[in-house]
Formats: C-alpha cells, sequence, structure tokens
C-alpha cells in the first residue's frame, strides 16, 4: 500500500489475513497481442516478483485461447490475427515471463496456457457450463461495451469476459488459485472470474487490481514519440530502453521508483530530497533506469547503454561499442542515411544528420573548433569522409559542441 500498488482488491481484510497464514496460489494473465510484452505489462511481472518472495506461489498464463479473441478496447474492434501466429507469440511471451520467476522450492512458479482447456471446449458444453452463469444485463453495464455499444462491438469480443473468467475457474480447480492480479483496467474481468468460481463451487477467491502507471499529464507511461517500450531487446534495445526510464519526470520518479523496483522507503525518500536539491544530477532516474535494464536485461547490457551514452558524448571509445549497441545509438539520434560515401565531406555530414541547419552552419562550427567526427575534433571543413571514418563499417557519428550529436548511417 505505502508503494501505491492497490487500485482495487475485493476485501483488503480477507486477503491480508490469507497472505499472512501460509502461501497462497495466484495468477495473472497475458494476451499474446503483439510479439513482446511492453512496458504496460512489466508492472504484473514486478507484483508477482513481490508476491513468490513473500512465499506466494505464482502461475503465469499465457493466453493462447484469449490471444485469438482480443479483450475490447476502449476505441474500435481488433484485428484478428492468424492462429499460427498468435501462436508463434505465445512462445515469445512465455520465453520473456519464465525470466522474471523462480522454479525452485515449494512455491515453484507454473507456467500455463489457455489453449490447453479451451482448444477442446464445445460450444454447446461452454454455453451450458460458463454461459449460463453470465447476466447480460451486469454484462451491458460494463464500462468498456457502454463505451463501444454505439460504434459497435462483435459477440466475439462482447464475450471475452466468459473466457476469461473460465481462466481463474479452471486455474482453481487445477491448481487452488484463490487470487487473480492484474492492471485496473482489467478489473471487470478480473471480479467477473471470482463471481463466477463464487457460482460454481461457492468458494470466495481474491481479486486484486494494480494502478495504471502514467505521467505527470495523465497519458500512459511507457509511450514514446516513437512508439511502444518493448520489453523484447530486438524492438526496443536496452540502450533506448535506459534512455527512456533516464527521461522521466522529476515529479513522478518517486512513484515510479516506488512501484518498479524494490528499494526501500528510506533509499527512495534519499532519492527524492536529492532530485529536489540537485535536479541536474538525475539521481532518482538514473538508479530506476540501471534497476529496470538490470531487471530486464542483463548488468552487462545496462552496463553497454551506460558506455554508449558516455560515448556518443565525447566521454569514451566509440569503436569499443558492439555493433548492436551502436545501431541502437544510431537509432535513437536524428540521422541521414546515405547509399555511400562518394565526395561527402564533414559539412554534408553535420548539415544532413540535423546536428546543424545548413552547410554554412557547419562550416561555422568548424571554423569555432566545435565539430566533431566519432569524437574527434574536425578543424578543416573539407575534411573528405573516408571508409576507415565507418564505425562498424556503416556509421557516423557527428556532434556539435558538447550535447548536439547526430548520426549518419552509410549502406
Amino acid at each position: 500500500m505505502w508503494r501505491g500498488l492497490i487500485a482495487h482488491s475485493t476485501d483488503p481484510d480477507a486477503l491480508r489475513h490469507d497472505l499472512d497464514h501460509g502461501s497462497i496460489t495466484f495468477y495473472v494473465g497475458f494476451d499474446p497481442t503483439a510479439p513482446s510484452l511492453h512496458m504496460g505489462n512489466l508492472l504484473q511481472l514486478i507484483t508477482v516478483r513481490r508476491l513468490q518472495d513473500a512465499g506466494h506461489r505464482p502461475i503465469l498464463l499465457v493466453g493462447g485461447s484469449t490471444g485469438l479473441i482480443g479483450d475490447p478496447r476502449q476505441t474500435s474492434e481488433r484485428n484478428l490475427n492468424p492462429v499460427e501466429v498468435v501462436h508463434e507469440w505465445v512462445e515469445r511471451i512465455r520465453s520473456q515471463v519464465v525470466r522474471f520467476v523462480s522454479y525452485d522450492g515449494s512455491n515453484a512458479a507454473i507456467i500455463a496456457n489457455n489453449y490447453d482447456w479451451t482448444c477442446g471446449l464445445s460450444t454447446l458444453d461452454f454455453l451450458r457450463d460458463i454461459g449460463k452463469h453470465f447476466s447480460v444485463n451486469r454484462m451491458l453495464d460494463r464500462e468498456v461495451v457502454k463505451t463501444r455499444l454505439e460504434s459497435g462491438i462483435s459477440y466475439t469480443e462482447f464475450s471475452y469476459v466468459l473466457l476469461q473468467s473460465l481462466d481463474y475457474l479452471e486455474l482453481h480447480r487445477r491448481y487452488g488459485a484463490t487470487l487473480q492480479t492484474g492492471g485496473s483496467d482489467q478489473w471487470g474481468n478480473i471480479t467477473a472470474g471470482a463471481e463466477l468460481i463464487r457460482r460454481v463451487t461457492g468458494d470466495k477467491v481474491h481479486a486484486l487490481s494494480t494502478p495504471l502507471v502514467t505521467k505527470a499529464d495523465g497519458t500512459k507511461y511507457g509511450k514514446t514519440e516513437t512508439g511502444t517500450v518493448w520489453l523484447d531487446p530486438a524492438m526496443t534495445s536496452p540502450y533506448a530502453f535506459h534512455q527512456f526510464f533516464l527521461g522521466a519526470e522529476d515529479s513522478m520518479v518517486g512513484t515510479y521508483l516506488r512501484l518498479f523496483t524494490r528499494r526501500s522507503h528510506e533509499e527512495i525518500a534519499d532519492l527524492e530530497r536529492l532530485t529536489e536539491e540537485s535536479p541536474h544530477l538525475r539521481a532518482a532516474q538514473r538508479a530506476l533506469a540501471d534497476d529496470l535494464t538490470d531487471l530486464v536485461h542483463s548488468v552487462a547490457q545496462r552496463q553497454a547503454a551506460e558506455a554508449a551514452a558516455k560515448a556518443i558524448f565525447g566521454q569514451g571509445d566509440l569503436r569499443e561499442l558492439g555493433a548492436d549497441t551502436l545501431g541502437a545509438v544510431v537509432a535513437e539520434l536524428p540521422s541521414a542515411t546515405w547509399a555511400g560515401l562518394g565526395e561527402r565531406t564533414i559539412l554534408d555530414a553535420l548539415a544532413d544528420s540535423g546536428v546543424v541547419a545548413s552547410r554554412g552552419a557547419a562550416k561555422r562550427a568548424v571554423a569555432e573548433g566545435g565539430a566533431y567526427l566519432n569524437n574527434e575534433r574536425v578543424l578543416d571543413p573539407d575534411r573528405r569522409l573516408d571508409p576507415a571514418d565507418l564505425l562498424a563499417g556503416s556509421a557516423l557519428i557527428v556532434r556539435r559542441g558538447k550535447k548536439t550529436v547526430g548520426a549518419v548511417t552509410v549502406s
């Protein structure tokens, strides 16, 4: 509660009692609606770790069947992905979630796929055994359904809540799951599952949701100008991932530290105080970025990201960066692409990359001693570019002064 992790709970006192009196089994689900999990899923994975560290047994459910349907969105109907694509995404997401939990001890994690108990379920059995417990009136009261009624919602998406509720019932029967967690946008689905268990078995189970993580202006945290922050390093590089958290707002970084890290009350209070007194140090942001990059990627990947960040601003050797790290850096910089070097000069590289506004401005930067190629000062405005200048055989990093950096990729 101090960390701000609880948005909703069906019965906090009863849940507190059960958590305190022995190990419980709980689950969280992830639908494969993309080839990777993203920033919005990270809080759920960290919540799973917290509960397992406290002695409870997690089930991580990858929705091979619910991913074929898609949870209703506020805006419009989802495009249904081909079965073979969804099954491929299931395996990719399974490989991501396994890194966040332990498979040892009495509370060893379980990985489940709801396709296992739905693929053989007939329509008649589903309607008789599950559908009869749901009131259409209550389903129509769901906020997302109300929003979509005017624009239209298919029976497929309308009935999604039944499938997710079946998951909770099935995991309760198979493994004794008595708690489902998820984001607050899933609250209706989660409580529907708890109600289905009560109707079918008479058992009382728990539901808990975490808050949606937002920026200070209320917009979703985890979106950038270039799109979603993914957990797959091929989709969001460790460098870009680390840089994203370094950019956290001063007013929100304490909240993010409480939600996402294991740091103590005292550590976070010290970092918040330091942010207020010396915001230019970015101490809290660096702690957040380091902790999460270590968790999602690795310490080595975080160290490579830090080395790359220092190198592009002249505090390291760019030629020591690996090709993957260099490519990640270039992807985050203003850049140009050339088919070849030809007769191009340093002025072309500075101007085309966007480091300066024109070749005239580039010439002035050289004359003032503020132009750099791969961290080496350039004093000759006619300096021709040579294949030997290319980093990893394909890139040039140019800089004006200390902070304005750009890149050129040469094919």
